[in-house]
């Protein structure tokens, strides 16, 4: 008969590999559901899985990105100090993505996307700061990942918001760049078109693609730009106020 130490010594680690497996499987259904939950727009839902797989599997790159989209996802719906600390709790996870995962191209992007939500916080100086590391972020995710539409959506944001500052603040990035940053509309249209051309069903880029126009003073084809951005369905969390920029932009022309 097996003495006790030696039941012990082959009982254990077999408990151990089984306690593991469970705990794995168990993070991956949390997964699954917020996937789930993602896909219909659940945000709270979905932001909720999410946080129940890292308590299981902390650390996980994967996990810390999704958590960083849905916190960006709920901003649309919160206002004031809560929508505030869901942009922080965003970057924060997004910051940690990357700490834990250089190489993976979502994890750049998601501190790009991040770092752009923030901004609406931030003064002159603290959102140049923040555009210079979009733009780092953004084309990193974009060497790592070519064929990401939402890295050239980022690198179009950024061209085109570089390309409208002016005065005190164009100083101000002159000393927070280290000179004025090239920044110019049609390399913003360039992006957008390719972002375009990527996902065509991200009505984010079609609408920025026509606002864009209509900062250059292309007024016809940005109103047939931007109305064929507007047509399209929602998809995702933001693309509501996606369109209230782009209905905007078309009420000025």
């Amino acid at each position: 008969m097996l003495g006790w130490r030696m039941i012990f010594t082959r009982i254990i680690p077999l408990y151990l590999l089984i306690a593991s497996a469970c705990f794995g499987e168990s993070a991956a259904v949390w997964i699954k559901k917020g996937d789930e939950f993602d896909a219909g727009r659940k945000t709270q839902n979905a932001l909720e899985s999410y946080l129940k797989a890292e308590s299981i599997q902390p650390d996980q790159a994967d996990i810390l990105i999704k958590i960083a989209k849905q916190y960006g996802d709920l901003m649309p719906s919160l206002k004031g100090k809560a929508r505030k600390e869901a942009a922080q709790k965003s970057l924060t996870y997004s910051r940690k993505a990357v700490a834990i995962a250089p190489k993976l191209p979502d994890a750049h992007l998601a501190l790009a996307l991040s770092l752009g939500k923030i901004t609406e916080f931030l003064g002159n100086q603290e959102k140049l700061e923040a555009s210079r590391e979009i733009k780092t972020a953004a084309d990193q995710a974009l060497k790592l990942n070519p064929k990401s539409d939402y890295a050239h959506h980022m690198l179009g944001r950024w061209h085109q918001e570089i390309a409208d500052i002016g005065g005190a603040t164009r100083l101000l990035a002159k000393v927070i760049y280290g000179g004025i940053p090239k920044g110019s509309y049609q390399d913003a249209l360039d992006h957008f078109e390719k972002a375009r051309k990527i996902n065509p069903e991200r009505l984010i880029h079609q609408i920025e693609y026509g606002r864009t126009l209509a900062m250059m003073g292309k007024n016809d084809d940005a109103k047939r730009e931007i109305k064929k951005g507007l047509s399209m369905p929602n998809r995702e969390a933001d693309d509501t106020e996606s369109k209230l920029r782009g209905q905007k932009t078309l009420d000025d022309i």
